[in-house]
């Protein structure tokens, strides 16, 4: 796909992953919306592209967390760009730990990291299988495909996106609907330093030594690539296909190595 005149919209665009998606399909030449709560930030980013590019992005304000803040994000969105080309549900929370994580909290998990992918495409769907082509984009983690240490809710919600990316692409890929789904380790964003405070649990811990930490625009360059070879699974950090064929190749042995490792950062903290 070339991005060059096309209308992206980017959901939880205000600051690290999001931003730096929205300044990368700018560059690429795509009319951008901005996407967030943190209504401010965006307007500040859309005002800075703009002065480069006038009339080129615009901010909305969307609360992705209901099935109501996605209809009117997707329509407001419509009536500023133009139809949609590539929606990237990006907005997410990292919330819990284990079962003693409140039933607001798993809730918010599920609406955010979850939900909100299967409200988007519910809108988005009828207009691009009319006319044979769209693409959406999700933001996971490697969380969702290998798990996460010291967080359930973040686990299970990031399998959940990855799956519900595997079915879209399943569904309708033969209808011209192309999917990708972003699964980085570690990146340097308000997220991951979140977890670095005392008593978040290991979970921070755990990611950093896994391997480097990336600068949002480093995840950002991959997400270009890959979207232009249309592939599905994005890796910024590549190590992570390979911790992927272990646990699938031994089951056993991947979940003991885990459990080893949970035991390492733990005794660390």
């Amino acid at each position: 796909m070339e991005l060059g005149g096309k209308h992206v919209v980017v959901t939880g665009a205000a600051g690290g992953i999001g931003m730096a998606l929205i300044e990368r399909f700018h560059a690429e030449g795509s009319r951008v919306a901005a996407c967030d709560m943190a209504i401010g930030a965006a307007e500040e980013l859309v005002a800075r592209l703009n002065a480069l590019r006038p009339n080129s992005a615009t901010a909305i304000t969307a609360d992705v967390s209901n099935e109501v803040g996605n209809r009117t994000l997707i329509a407001a969105a419509e009536a500023s760009l133009g139809p949609i080309d590539l929606f990237f549900a990006n907005a997410g929370v990292a919330l819990g730990t284990g079962l003693e994580t409140s039933e607001e909290d798993w809730h918010t998990a599920f609406n955010v990291n979850v939900h909100a992918h299967r409200w988007a495409a519910k809108y988005l769907l009828p207009e691009w299988l009319a006319r044979g082509d769209g693409y959406f984009c999700s933001t996971a983690s490697a969380a969702g495909l290998l798990s996460q240490i010291g967080s359930a809710p973040y686990s299970l919600t990031k399998h959940a996106a990855v799956a519900f990316a595997e079915w879209l692409s399943i569904t309708h890929g033969d209808a011209g609907v192309k999917v990708s789904c972003l699964c980085p380790q570690g990146v340097n964003t308000a997220m991951l330093r979140a977890g670095d405070d005392p008593g978040a649990g290991p979970g921070s811990s755990v990611v950093r030594s896994a391997g480097r930490v990336l600068e949002p625009d480093e995840v950002a360059e991959a997400v270009i690539a890959g979207i232009q070879s249309e592939q599905f699974l994005i890796l910024p950090h590549p190590e992570v296909l390979t911790y992927l064929q272990r646990k699938t190749g031994d089951y056993d042995r991947w979940l003991a190595g885990m459990r080893k490792l949970q035991a390492r950062m733990i005794n660390t903290q």
